[in-house]
C-alpha cells in the first residue's frame, strides 16, 4: 500500500452521480421483478462443457431464478409444451415473469441472462420485445446465424439475417438455445395450440409443409403482435461434442 494523506471522502462512488447511477439500475431493471424458469429439453446426457458454462451464469441478485427443469427422451416441440403445461398448471411456477429456454448443446456467457433482461424490456434498442435470444450459429463451416427473417421485408419469410453488432436485431423468429421469454406469451388464448409443433407432411391441394417448433411459434404468435429479437451482445457458443468444436 502506498503511503497517502487520508481525506475523509464518505459520500461514496455511487452517490457523487446519482443521475448516472440510477440510469445504470433503470437499464439493468435489478428493482423489478425478475422472476425466472429456467427449462431444458434433453436426450438425458449434458456434455461437460456445456454444463461448466451454465454453472458460470451469472443469475440476478435476490430474485427468484430456478432450475434448469429438465424434460428427457421427448420430442423437442413436445417438450417444450410439456414445460410450458407443468409451469401453468402451478399456481406458484404460473406467476413467475419469465422462462428462459436453453439446450443441451448451447454455452452462453457468464452475463447472457443479465443481458437479456436488458434487451427484452428495450433499455438496448428501444423496442420492448415478448421474446429475446442470445445469438448462436447452425452448426458446420457454412452455419447460419439463428436470427430469422427482417420484419419490415415482405412478403413475411424465415431467411438467415445478418445480426447488427452489439446491439438487438428484430427478428421474425429465432432459434430456442438460450433464449427469454415473457410468461403472458403463454397464457394468451389467441396463440395457436400446441403452442411448439414440428411439422413434416404433405397435403394433397396445400403442398408440403416443414416447420421446426421455434419457427412454429413464432409465426403464429406473429400474427397477434408479439415481437422477438436476437441480441448480438449475448454471444452463444453451439458446442459441436462429436467433434469438440465449438461453433
Amino acid at each position: 500500500m502506498e503511503p497517502r494523506i487520508i481525506v475523509p471522502d464518505t459520500g461514496g462512488h455511487h452517490n457523487r452521480d446519482l443521475l448516472a447511477s440510477a440510469a445504470r439500475l433503470n437499464k439493468a431493471g435489478s428493482y423489478r421483478d425478475l422472476s425466472t424458469i429456467i427449462i431444458c429439453p434433453t436426450r438425458g446426457v449434458i456434455p461437460a462443457t456445456v454444463v461448466q458454462s451454465w454453472m458460470n451464469l451469472a443469475r440476478p441478485m435476490n430474485q427468484k431464478v430456478i432450475g434448469p427443469v429438465f424434460i428427457q427422451g421427448m420430442e423437442v416441440g413436445e417438450a417444450y409444451c410439456a414445460a410450458i403445461d407443468m409451469i401453468l398448471g402451478n399456481p406458484d411456477l404460473a406467476s413467475y415473469k419469465y422462462i428462459l429456454s436453453i439446450e443441451e448443446d448451447n454455452c452462453p456467457p457468464p452475463d447472457g441472462l443479465l443481458r437479456l433482461y436488458e434487451s427484452i424490456e428495450g433499455k438496448v434498442d428501444g423496442v420492448k420485445y415478448d421474446c429475446v435470444g442470445g445469438l448462436y450459429w447452425v452448426k458446420g463451416d457454412e452455419g447460419q446465424p439463428m436470427c430469422y427473417g427482417d420484419p419490415n421485408v415482405f412478403p413475411k419469410n424465415f431467411i438467415p439475417q445478418i445480426p447488427k453488432p452489439d446491439t438487438v436485431t428484430e427478428a421474425n423468429g429465432l432459434g430456442m438455445g438460450f433464449n427469454l421469454w415473457r410468461m403472458s406469451m403463454f397464457t394468451d388464448n389467441k396463440i395457436e395450440k400446441p403452442l411448439f409443433k414440428t411439422v413434416q407432411e404433405y397435403k394433397p391441394g396445400v403442398g408440403a409443409q416443414s416447420w421446426t417448433q421455434d419457427l412454429w411459434f413464432f409465426a403464429n404468435a406473429a400474427k397477434h403482435g408479439y415481437r422477438f429479437g436476437c441480441d448480438s451482445r449475448v454471444r452463444v457458443g453451439h458446442w459441436d461434442q462429436a467433434n469438440s468444436i465449438m461453433w
